[in-house]
């Protein structure tokens, strides 16, 4: 019996969606926790669902972090999660729930934009161009892993995506306007994509320079504005986000601070990781097709121009992915179409061979990317087994700055008698006088409390001989420590720590 037609329709409009929606939301359901770089924008969407307009009580003015960054993503993201985290609230559920509400709406955003960039890639190169895009995208791990991390760079990558499109339309003032609005806004070293871009385009006589500096002048006026306005607000101070993290990371250099990599990192090392198969592909796509070296240049200049900053890491080019996704995509259906040919059919060959080498290497990276959170996991086992019944008392838990960075936010903390104290700077000598119940600490031996359990993290891939060849080594990461006065902690059975 046929299915519906409405239903077949369904899929073939909405079908790629599905396959990128589930395969995302797995690695949100998989890895629910967040990290250092992401806890800015998670704590602004804590704060603006849970506190309101009650900015006093927001994480940022207590814990400011390097750089201001802005609230305008967390806050869009906030309004279109709040009726989730509404019903979340009414039915009595953890806060973690209400991390996961966010996380999807902000993956399945970023995605929206994708397909919107997907949709030009049909009109332009054709349904089968789309369809190994899809497929490339599919079997890439950070793309869909990093889509529903509130980093900076994932707010960014949304109207990145939008400018792709509108680049591939012919829409080129649309392109300069999103591209603007990203960089004043959340990422200023956007600018090293939009200065190659609008440059192709003047050189090509795509716009014209008077008409180009009209739409330029009038996007940054109201990009500068809405950021000064909402964050002024935010911060309690005059402000201007990104214009800080410009002079912090450009002028001052001070971004180096945090490591640095040789100029061929991104070539070597993050763009061979992140794109996977797409790799060389892409730049067989650029013979195959010249249609490509126009998106592909600017693209290209982007993450050379980038190379130059001492500071590296794979989420600062993520913007660059699509578009060599796309070369990438042309070169599989060239040879997917030419594989009877006697060459092409080695090429079809070695096609395959990459796509199921990309394929092991994503389900090795996300097995990873599932054991580095282990503070995440060490909070949640904490409240499962540490909760006292029929009790009034505070539990006083405080999470030392390891631990912070590595899994643990706001929507990890339960109500009722659950406190908790993020205090930098305490000597450990010093925290038994401060009456926590419960510590997670990255030191495994804390006087004046007992180390209950600990939680192992992710450490290495370590190559050995057998099936599977490769195995996840773990290390302690974390341990729990309970306060010596405290006679329940004391007469209960603990696993302790090694």
């Amino acid at each position: 019996m046929a299915p519906p037609r409405g239903s077949s329709n369904l899929m073939a409009i909405y079908g790629y969606d599905v396959v990128l929606g589930s395969i995302a939301a797995f690695y949100i359901f998989m890895a629910p926790f967040t990290k250092v770089e992401e806890s800015f924008n998670v704590q602004a969407m804590h704060d603006i669902l849970y506190h309101q307009h009650h900015i006093e009580k927001y994480d940022h003015l207590e814990f400011p972090g390097v750089v201001p960054r802005t609230f305008i993503g967390a806050l869009i993201v906030s309004i279109l999660a709040s009726p989730m985290v509404l019903a979340i609230n009414l039915l009595h559920l953890p806060k973690i729930y209400s991390l996961l509400a966010v996380r999807l709406t902000l993956g399945f955003s970023i995605l929206a934009t994708l397909r919107f960039l997907r949709a030009q890639v049909k009109e332009k190169f054709g349904l089968q161009v789309e369809a190994f895009f899809v497929i490339l995208v599919a079997i890439q791990f950070h793309l869909l892993f990093y889509c529903s991390r509130p980093l900076p760079n994932i707010l960014a990558l949304g109207l990145v995506n939008l400018s792709y499109g509108y680049w591939l339309k012919g829409s080129y003032y649309a392109t300069l306007r999103c591209l603007i609005f990203a960089t004043i806004v959340f990422r200023c070293d956007m600018l090293l994509l939009l200065c190659p871009l609008g440059l192709e385009l003047l050189l090509t006589k795509s716009i014209t320079l008077w008409k180009a500096i009209k739409c330029c002048i009038g996007a940054a006026i109201f990009s500068i504005g809405l950021t000064i306005l909402v964050d002024s607000i935010m911060w309690q101070k005059l402000l201007w986000p990104e214009f800080n993290v410009f002079w912090f990371n450009s002028v001052l250099n001070r971004s180096s601070e945090w490591g640095t990599h040789p100029f061929y990192w991104y070539f070597t090392s993050a763009l061979p990781r992140s794109l996977l198969a797409a790799y060389p592909l892409f730049m067989l796509g650029v013979i195959l097709d010249k249609r490509i070296v126009f998106y592909i240049l600017p693209v290209l200049s982007f993450v050379i121009l980038y190379s130059k900053l001492p500071h590296k890491e794979l989420r600062f080019v993520i913007s660059s992915v699509p578009i060599f996704n796309l070369s990438a995509a042309i070169a599989a259906s060239r040879i997917y179409n030419n594989r009877k040919k006697n060459l092409w059919n080695l090429l079809y060959i070695a096609l395959l061979g990459l796509l199921v080498i990309s394929l092991a290497s994503t389900a090795i990276t996300f097995m990873a990317s599932y054991e580095n959170y282990p503070s995440g996991y060490a909070l949640k086992s904490l409240h499962r087994v540490g909760q006292t019944k029929n009790t009034t008392s505070e539990l006083w838990v405080h999470i030392d700055t390891f631990s912070a960075m590595n899994g643990i936010s706001r929507f990890c903390e339960n109500d009722n008698q659950w406190r908790y104290s993020k205090e930098e700077g305490i000597p450990l000598e010093e925290l038994w006088q401060r009456n926590f119940t419960y510590l997670l600490n990255e030191h495994s031996s804390i006087n004046g409390f007992k180390c209950l359990f600990q939680v192992d993290g992710f450490s290495r891939i370590h190559l050995r001989g057998g099936f599977p060849p490769i195995s996840m080594v773990k290390e302690p990461k974390v341990y729990i420590h309970g306060n010596f006065q405290n006679a329940d902690i004391m007469h209960r059975s603990w696993s302790g720590c090694s």
